[in-house]
């Protein structure tokens, strides 16, 4: 299922315009994103929570040239799963 997808399932529900879900699902995207750029926690009761972890500084290899290299300290999105969508993804 895609954004677009997601998007045409709510006009169908809410009997709104397929532009209009678009929108504002970009929009709830574009806030969460927003929020972790920050590193702020976004938590949606029952479905879960977003954050960004932090990543620390390690030294790895090139698989090609089998050189040592250093990967910087950096941030990447994490998702835990609310205790409702778990219940629901084993219905």
């Amino acid at each position: 299922m895609t954004k677009n997808d997601i998007a045409k399932k709510l006009a169908l529900k809410y009997n709104l315009p397929v532009e209009k879900t678009r929108a504002v699902l970009n929009d709830f995207i574009e806030i969460i994103g927003d929020e972790l750029s920050k590193k702020n926690k976004v938590q949606l009761p029952g479905f879960g929570t977003f954050e960004a972890k932090e990543i620390n500084e390690r030294i790895c290899r090139n698989p090609r040239t089998k050189e040592k290299i250093v990967v910087p300290s950096h941030f990447a999105p994490k998702f835990k799963a609310g205790k409702n969508l778990k219940e629901k993804v084993n219905e």
